[in-house]
């Protein structure tokens, strides 16, 4: 592998449960110290406990709340070699949704990742070397029916990643971001009859999305894609606009009519 895990100090937002928590037994595997972020404290304990890492429980997606995971952190690492943007949620709804809501889905899926940056850039600027890992969803990349935040917030967090390896792949900032359909996760199943409708059926475990990124650590490839479809699906999506548009407009009708809508 390229990015060598022994010994890296890794930090993962969302660590308590799924793709998160997969992430870090796997880095752990290899050598990895592990730094566990989760608004779920229980959670966050149990599987750094597993890892044997430290967890830091509370949000980190508020400035405070990311300064002081970025500040407890590389106290406990030393230093970050690697930050996993992974903490995210999916709110139900479209422009109906309250400002709050809307506004809280952007703090977690899109500023978290900004305000992280900011912090670690600086020293791995200096250092020549980094590594950011978005945690992004094929709805970045595509759409996702049923959630307008999630879907806005996570082409937010494509773009940032986008900008961050656009302006600094060259200083020894690497950034990469995880773009998967279903994941076997609390947030898959809190979707209801629409999401595994859309999901269920090539949902796959987190596990998997961490062989994947495993396996992304060895040529760095920005976009990481546990199910390969997703390119011919972005492909089409930009060179074929309509037509995509179309299909999943039918796919929006579908789950109405399965939900009696």
């Amino acid at each position: 592998m390229s990015f060598e895990l022994d010994g890296a100090g890794v930090v993962i937002t969302g660590g308590g449960g799924g793709i998160g928590a997969a992430l870090a037994r796997r880095f752990a595997a290899a050598g990895a110290r592990i730094v566990v972020a989760d608004l779920d404290g229980p959670a966050a304990e149990a599987v750094a406990a597993e890892v044997g890492g430290v967890a830091v429980a509370g949000d980190a997606a508020g400035v405070d709340g990311v300064a002081a995971l970025i500040t407890r952190a590389s106290a406990e690492l030393g230093a970050i070699d690697l930050f996993c943007a992974n903490a995210g949620i999916a709110p139900h709804g479209g422009p109906e949704v309250p400002e709050e809501v809307w506004a809280r889905a952007w703090d977690v899926n899109v500023m978290a990742h900004v305000r992280a940056a900011h912090l670690l850039l600086p020293g791995w600027l200096e250092r020549g070397r980094g590594r950011f890992l978005a945690t992004v969803s094929a709805a970045g990349l595509l759409t996702s029916l049923g959630s307008a935040p999630y879907s806005v917030t996570k082409h937010g967090a494509l773009a940032f990643a986008e900008w961050l390896s656009a302006t600094y792949r060259h200083r020894g900032v690497t950034v990469q971001a995880i773009c998967p359909q279903g994941v076997r996760t609390n947030m898959l199943a809190a979707t209801g009859v629409g999401g595994q409708l859309i999901m269920g059926a090539s949902a796959i475990e987190p596990d998997q999305v961490a062989d994947t990124v495993m396996e992304a650590f060895a040529d760095d490839r920005f976009l990481i894609l546990p199910h390969p479809e997703v390119a011919e699906y972005y492909a089409t999506r930009a060179t074929q606009t309509d037509r995509w548009l179309g299909g999943m407009n039918k796919l929006q009708r579908k789950v109405e009519s399965a939900l009696g809508e």
